[in-house]
């Protein structure tokens, strides 16, 4: 089984912290699962970081790779079919992180590992 963290699930999963739902820690857990983190989510934090919000991951940010390595996460990079599609979604949601990692979602057929409820009106599965 596949699936795709979603930024705040991956620095939720890093940092043990208990905003993650139990059904996800569950999923991430099972040895034999592909976790895909995508590349926007190095892009999301790295940005959220320069900007002071997000403070507290700037280790994250300093060992990136070694912190996808570490936890057996797989790098998703953007394909511009990824691009095309994100930028060709409806209006819903207006997040471009968020509208590319729902377009990777649909471009692999994988479910997104996230609490953001407006996802599930793009027809993805979302495990949370």
């Amino acid at each position: 089984m596949k699936a795709i963290l979603d930024t705040h699930a991956l620095l939720w999963w890093l940092d043990g912290d208990e905003h993650l739902s139990i059904a996800a820690r569950n999923w991430i857990s099972v040895a034999n699962h592909t976790v895909f983190v995508s590349a926007v989510s190095a892009w999301e934090i790295v940005t959220k970081v320069r900007i002071g919000k997000l403070p507290g991951a700037v280790e994250v940010v300093a060992q990136y790779h070694e912190c996808l390595m570490t936890q057996g996460f797989t790098p998703l990079d953007i394909s511009t079919d990824h691009a095309l599609r994100a930028g060709s979604l409806p209006g819903f949601h207006r997040d471009p992180f968020d509208r590319m990692l729902i377009a990777q979602a649909q471009a692999i057929h994988v479910p997104l590992i996230s609490n953001e409820i407006i996802f599930d009106h793009y027809g993805i599965q979302r495990i949370w």
